[in-house]
């Protein structure tokens, strides 16, 4: 009873979403009997909205992010086997390749697609496979593609209704325009008539 007098629990449309987005996930990993559920999961979580446009937004910065950091960790692993794994090359490339990171998508002014990026750099760096960089790279990438465009369904699916002030307020407007129409067409009324 403490519980529900002292805090505020509940269970909205974006919540219900998200899970479902998950779910989805899950099975379409297990179906297509592909690994890495996380990833798409995780990037269905990151990308889902309150909205169908926001969700589009960050499910293109998530995409652009994981896009440049897979190419960061594709860079870092060829110029790693080309060293034969040197711990040098490990331990300057890749502070060099998440600053590298940081400057290009400042510049850009897409900070949205920082953290998404670099995660994916380091991810990707440190759970490679050898000699599997760039198939991994790209699966990976792929995941994260599956993840948003679920997140993108969903919430195209499934419309979050409007809160009960918006709609009220909608509804105020469209009753105002009508009433607004109907006074200018007994304007020109008047017009016409005091002009015959």
């Amino acid at each position: 009873m403490y519980a529900m007098k002292h805090f505020h629990f509940r269970l909205g449309m974006r919540t219900t979403k998200t899970g479902i987005a998950v779910l989805l996930c899950i099975l379409i990993y297990h179906f297509f009997d592909r690994q890495y559920t996380m990833i798409a999961a995780l990037s269905a979580v990151f990308a889902l909205r309150e909205d169908i446009s926001a969700t589009f937004t960050f499910g293109k910065a998530r995409i652009l992010g994981n896009t440049l950091g897979a190419v960061g960790a594709i860079i870092f692993a060829l110029i790693s086997q080309y060293f034969h794994y040197n711990f040098w090359i490990e331990l300057f490339l890749i502070p060099l390749l998440v600053i590298g990171i940081i400057v290009l998508f400042d510049g850009l002014d897409y900070n949205a697609g920082i953290i998404g990026s670099v995660a994916t750099l380091l991810i990707i760096i440190y759970t490679i496979p050898h000699g599997q960089s760039v198939l991994y790279a790209f699966q990976r990438l792929l995941d994260t593609v599956i993840g948003v465009a679920v997140a993108i369904i969903v919430n195209r699916v499934i419309k979050t209704p409007k809160p009960k002030k918006e709609q009220e307020i909608t509804s105020k407007e469209t009753e105002l325009e009508e009433e607004l129409t109907s006074l200018e067409k007994q304007k020109e009324a008047l017009k016409k008539s005091s002009s015959d």
